[in-house]
């Protein structure tokens, strides 16, 4: 069965990326005949994967599905609406196959089967891809601030005075749901709708307890309860966001997500997002579109995978890219979240160019530790320490680029109004009269409606010291061997001397919400970041295996779960392919029952990326002449996804990577 990438405290999408998670400096492409020569350890070469030459059509079947025995939930793409039910009937008469959605009126259903039963799919000229139907999370992170001081930095409040304040336009959030009878809305919420995924676990967060509300988006129903936490109050903390911008401009609440049972070893309670969920919901805003409702701008605060620049190219966020660019077309604006894992770099949705890509900075502007950035983003936006509204009309204080995300969301409408254009009219002229922010060689200006809408000066260009991210420090000692012990490794995130706020993680698509205690209760204590350690250390994978049991290493539990998120995200095989998410199942793939060849390459691969994770070894590392460790995780896992375990990529993992210190 499909398996989710759940790590509590880290909201981001789980959308596996096309290649291994972000380099901290990419080095120059690997010509595509590059391959090392075996030495006497008896290694493999290194076959790097060529790009698709100009014209070379991309394989309807994602690489690795039909190499799967056991079901994976898919997205089956058609070429029009009116084949959904004949492909779908076709699938259903197949063995090992399951229709587990077939939606309205749309170019898609989603499948459950076996690899077999899937290759055979695929052979139907009618399909036109078959993708497996990855989870996304929100992005967000929790302390004390003021959401009055944030319109201020951004000049949203001179905007108002001057008579701009979103009128006849309508925001989309794409999130949790909301709580519309909050008083911070005052009635602008006018359209709700909700898609929840039922199976693999999943249990509907729709009001009607079905895969579907066309009604409803609401953030207080029964299921969106645990232990008398709010698991869904990440959506209503945005829209409130993206409220306070454009007060006048009306709400559309769409709630994508499910809640799973099943999240930790202590059967913790969390929230994902499907995929194919997601496209019901832009599908869903396109129709409202066409329909007559003035929709401005979506908002995405969630996200999945990491990718270091644009991913357009990349097959498996082809069918989001696609809804992206049709309401882009139709003059409606996606908004997403840059994502809080501080590298360079954005998941997906945000790696799309046709989305406006979000970071965060304080209100001095700075660039807080946790935000993404790099110039895959399109603005920056106040998203430390906002305070804004939580289901039961109380309030909260988060952090994270979930909530920078909707004041350009509100910003949108704003520009809609003052001066209606195209979507690409509307960022241009927002990032045209941006505040310039230069940091690391990359300037990326931070929205000031001032400037865009009443013709205000922008602020004066400022540098900030570049985002404190553990992974771009350069590697101490790089000739030194591992001890033998396992590595003590720190918590992935060091705590500044005058404490940054942690983000609030962005639902996923995995989504892992934040969840925020009513009023009644204590707060909860604010998620910890998630960011690669700063280990000098490789260990092998028995020593992986040793700090994974609990209670026998020494790097803590929630550090653990950290850098297995992180490998979850940025990994094509863990946990899309073999589950290894929790402890229990990582500790299972490297220290498997039986030693089969396949067994043992997850072992060494699942060591190789821990490794990564805890800052044992970069992507630029040379692990031979010719391959860096990038390239070969992406070749190893290519070869996973095909089905085949080499042995000779087994022992590579093993002796270059896993036991000696990469150079």
């Amino acid at each position: 069965m499909r398996i989710r990438a759940l790590v509590a405290m880290a909201l981001v999408l789980t959308l596996a990326p096309a290649v291994p998670a972000l380099a901290e400096s990419p080095p120059a492409p690997p010509s595509a005949s590059a391959s090392p020569s075996p030495g006497p350890d008896e290694t493999a070469p290194v076959d790097v994967p060529a790009p698709p030459a100009d014209g070379e059509p991309v394989p309807k079947l994602e690489a690795g599905l039909a190499a799967e025995s056991d079901g994976t939930r898919v997205i089956v793409e058609l070429a029009a609406p009116e084949e959904a039910a004949p492909v779908a009937g076709e699938a259903a008469r197949l063995p090992d196959a399951q229709v587990v959605l077939e939606p309205s009126g749309t170019s898609f259903i989603v499948v459950e089967g076996s690899g077999e039963s899937l290759a055979k799919l695929a052979e139907d000229p009618r399909v036109r891809s078959i993708r497996r139907d990855r989870t996304y999370s929100p992005a967000a992170l929790g302390s004390l601030g003021s959401l009055a001081a944030s319109l201020q930095v951004i000049g949203a409040d001179k905007a108002h005075a001057a008579g701009t304040k979103g009128a006849g336009q309508t925001i989309a959030i794409i999130d949790t749901g909301i709580d519309a009878d909050h008083p911070d809305f005052g009635g602008k919420v006018v359209e709700q709708a909700c898609f929840s995924a039922t199976d693999e676990g999943a249990q509907s967060l729709c009001p009607n307890g079905q895969t579907s509300d066309p009604g409803s988006a609401d953030a207080e129903t029964p299921a969106c309860v645990h232990e008398q936490v709010n698991l869904c109050d990440h959506g209503t903390h945005v829209a409130g966001i993206a409220h306070a911008v454009a007060p006048d401009a009306d709400i559309v609440a769409i709630q994508v997500f499910s809640r799973f049972n099943d999240c930790d070893e202590a059967g913790g309670a969390c929230l994902s997002a499907f995929e194919s969920t997601i496209l019901l919901a832009l599908e869903h805003v396109a129709k409202l579109k066409e329909g007559g409702r003035n929709v401005a701008a979506v908002n995405l605060s969630l996200g999945g995978g990491l990718y270091e620049s644009a991913c357009d190219a990349e097959p498996e966020v082809a069918s989001l890219k696609s809804r992206i660019d049709d309401l882009r077309a139709r003059g409606v604006a996606v908004v997403a979240a840059a994502g809080n894992e501080g590298v360079v770099g954005a998941g997906a949705p945000g790696c799309l160019s046709g989305a406006v890509t979000v970071g965060a900075t304080g209100d001095d502007d700075t660039v807080p530790y946790w935000s993404n950035h790099g110039s895959v983003l399109d603005l920056f936006a106040p998203g430390l320490e906002i305070d804004s509204a939580v289901p039961g009309g109380g309030h909260q204080v988060y952090s994270g680029t979930s909530m920078s995300t909707p004041f350009v969301t509100g910003a949108l409408a704003l520009m809609a109004q003052k001066a209606p254009g195209t979507p690409d009219a509307l960022e241009a002229a927002l990032k045209n009269a941006g505040r310039q922010i230069t940091y690391d060689g990359v300037t990326t200006p931070r929205l000031d409606l001032n400037a865009a809408i009443a013709g205000g000066t922008p602020g004066a260009p400022v540098t900030p010291p570049a985002p404190d991210n553990p992974s771009d420090d350069p590697d101490p000692d790089p000739g030194a061997e591992p001890s033998p012990e396992p590595s003590s490794g720190p918590t992935p995130t060091p705590i500044p001397a005058d404490p940054v706020p942690t983000p609030i993680p962005l639902p996923t698509v995995t989504v892992t919400v934040t969840v925020t205690v009513p009023p009644t209760a204590p707060p909860a204590a604010a998620p910890a970041v998630c960011t690669r350690g700063k280990s000098a250390k490789t260990l092998t994978a028995t020593q992986w295996a040793t700090e994974i049991s609990r209670g026998s290493g020494t790097i803590p539990d929630a550090t653990l779960g950290c850098y297995l998120g992180l490998v979850g995200k940025a990994s094509k095989v863990f946990s899309e392919v073999t589950r290894a998410a929790t402890l229990g199942t990582a500790y299972k793939v490297l220290k498997p029952a039986k030693k089969t060849s396949k067994a043992k390459l997850e072992s060494e691969l699942l060591a190789a990326w821990l490794n990564w994770a805890n800052g044992g070894v970069n992507f630029t590392a040379k692990i031979n002449e010719a391959a860096t460790l990038k390239t070969v995780l992406t070749s190893v896992e290519k070869q996973r996804l095909k089905g085949t375990t080499p042995a000779a990529s087994t022992s590579l993992l093993k002796k270059q990577v896993n036991t000696r210190r990469a150079a």
